[in-house]
């Protein structure tokens, strides 16, 4: 990807899944990469994994005095953050009338207040300095809902408008996208779901898979370079056809 080469990147919830597969691709293309993320035990993987990140911040984003301090020492280390991937987020699945207060704080906390703790910081940096990018990683179950996911459906369709606000108010400083992918083969995914689950999903994706963690850090960087100069202001759906197709289609694979 043109123009992405020595440039200083910070992935949230970089330690795992998404995240983790993103800041190795931004390795790949020349990049200074920090990871901020609030496991312990990811932290440690993805160091003994990922040697070559800058640093890996141990950061819960939904307490914003943790966020600023994990973006200064980010900034600290790399002298300054010009692509933010705004990735990190939770999920519990859980019917909607079996949802606690508790759990709903949890899950809004993570996903859209921590993504605006997140962005928000960034923004403040990039817009002194003139120049960045901020990619959100959004969720079609934003955009369409998912049984058994109303806390998680509500807080991604937070960051989908939150995108859009932020794209118009920082152009033309700072260019703002998301990325809502559909069902990805993450640890977090694999937890919640069964294996005669995971099949079940499958057969209703007309491109008959999940998609691989690596197959949306591509989109990621292309996202971020100089390729996508004039992109702007945008969700773009990385889902292999389902919501194409609607969610509940029976295709022919079954």
């Amino acid at each position: 990807m043109r123009g992405l080469s020595g440039k200083n990147v910070l992935v949230t919830g970089g330690a795992s899944g998404i995240g983790q597969a993103t800041a190795l691709r931004f390795l790949e293309q020349g990049c200074a990469v920090c990871v901020l993320d609030r496991s312990t035990d990811a932290r440690s993987r993805v160091t003994r994994e990922l040697p070559e990140l800058t640093a890996v911040i141990d950061a819960d984003v939904s307490e914003l005095e943790q966020v600023q301090s994990a973006f200064d020492e980010a900034i600290h280390c790399m002298g300054s953050v010009d692509v933010l991937i705004n990735n990190a987020g939770i999920s519990i699945r859980h019917d909607f009338l079996e949802i606690t207060p508790d759990e709903w704080d949890q899950v809004v906390g993570v996903n859209l207040k921590g993504m605006f703790y997140v962005a928000q910081t960034a923004a403040r940096h990039m817009m002194d300095k003139g120049s960045g990018v901020i990619l959100n990683t959004a969720s079609t179950a934003g955009s369409t809902g998912y049984p058994h996911y109303a806390d998680y459906s509500a807080s991604k369709g937070g960051v989908i408008a939150l995108t859009y606000t932020m794209a118009l108010e920082l152009a033309p400083v700072v260019r703002v996208n998301a990325i809502s992918p559909g069902y990805v083969l993450t640890p977090m995914q694999r937890a919640e779901y069964s294996d005669a689950m995971l099949d079940a999903v499958n057969r209703k994706i007309p491109m008959g898979r999940h998609a691989k963690p690596e197959e949306i850090a591509a989109l990621f960087a292309f996202l971020a370079s100089e390729d996508a100069a004039f992109a702007t202001g945008q969700v773009y759906v990385m889902d292999g056809a389902e919501t194409t197709g609607g969610l509940c289609s029976q295709w022919a694979h079954e």
